[in-house]
């Protein structure tokens, strides 16, 4: 299935039923009065977060969502049905906002969670409630309200604890392989990530977190260049990101210390908060490199980098386990030192 990670809707609540004008004509209840009853409320639409859904796909056919208009009311008491509600099931993560006023509506990330998009129409109102001693006979009652109708965007950022963040071909992909079940295609050519992916780490029997994966980012993706920023939304709610960093790139005039750099400024002109969040440079390839300790000192100098890094491979999964088990180990708040212990 194609993973669609934004969708534009409308949404229509349902018309309140009129009420109702009638009065009582039985045989033997001489004087009946009124009996027009209420006229039921037009049905609302409702988003509803569902773990087995992860993909906005359904929404980009079905556009637009109408709820059931009430009932009018009738005589002998009788009130009008209610219009049925919508629930329209959208994955986990999804947000949604008004597209014109750009205002957040809801954040749906727990399981079940629900969210009010458009409420219907309150039902009109039978004569039966205007009678009176000075009006015993009563002719007034009211229309129903219409529903509120409303154009929404929908936008899916995955949930994860851990972001991974790179170049193309940074080895984000083969890292999520071999430290989880998740399986993201891996070729030798950029841009095989095309789409985010979301990997389990287990790190002790009842010790786990989620990682995730999106395409990679280049220099000038503020601009257009490559993917863009589109898939950085993903990154918006994990608590740590890895900045992957290839030492051994096959572009023999490439830069890691520019790249990482480079990488570093884009994520800051996307989000400012997202730049701020706790990041670790993480070396990968250690084993195409007989010098990996000098490249890696190199680099470090030249960013003057002081936060936490380590150094795997994640083709052999060399380094794999210290990198995750000090992952989780801010993850449960148990933060690593100023500078967490290196990959053997």
């Amino acid at each position: 299935m194609k993973f669609i990670d934004e969708a534009k809707i409308e949404v229509h609540a349902g018309k309140g039923g009129d009420g109702s004008a009638a009065f009582r004509r039985e045989k033997y209840v001489p004087r009946g009065g009124p009996s027009g009853g209420d006229g039921g409320r037009g049905g609302s639409i409702w988003a509803v977060a569902n773990r087995n859904i992860n993909t906005l796909i359904d929404y980009r056919y079905a556009r637009i969502h109408r709820a059931e208009n009430g009932d009018s009311g009738h005589g002998s008491d009788k009130y009008g049905r209610g219009g049925r509600d919508v629930e329209l099931r959208v994955p986990v993560g999804t947000i949604v906002r008004d597209a014109r006023s750009g205002e957040l509506i809801a954040d749906l990330a727990r399981d079940a969670e629900r969210a009010l998009l458009a409420k219907g129409g309150q039902g009109g109102i039978g004569n039966l409630h205007f009678k009176s001693s000075t009006n015993r006979a009563p002719r007034q009652f009211t229309r129903g309200l219409p529903g509120e109708s409303r154009q929404l965007d929908l936008e899916l950022r995955v949930l994860a604890d851990v972001g991974l963040l790179g170049l193309p071909n940074a080895g984000k992909s083969t890292l999520v392989r071999a430290v989880s079940s998740a399986r993201p295609k891996v070729a030798d050519y950029p841009f095989t990530t095309l789409d985010p992916s979301l990997g389990v780490v287990r790190v002790a029997s009842e010790a786990s977190f989620v990682i995730a994966d999106i395409p990679g980012l280049i220099e000038g993706a503020a601009e257009g260049a490559g993917l863009g920023h589109q898939f950085l939304r993903h990154l918006s709610r994990t608590r740590l990101l890895l900045h992957l960093v290839d030492i051994a790139p096959l572009d023999e005039d490439a830069d890691p210390a520019r790249d990482a750099h480079a990488l570093a400024q884009e994520l800051k002109k996307y989000d400012e908060a997202l730049y701020r969040k706790p990041r670790w440079l993480v070396f990968n390839k250690i084993d195409l490199a007989q010098d990996a300790d000098a490249r890696i000192a190199r680099i470090l100098r030249t960013l003057r980098y002081k936060g936490s890094w380590f150094k795997i491979s994640a083709i052999s999964g060399k380094g794999c386990d210290e990198l995750c088990n000090a992952a989780y180990r801010l993850l449960a708040g148990d933060a690593p030192g100023k500078r967490a212990k290196r990959a053997a």
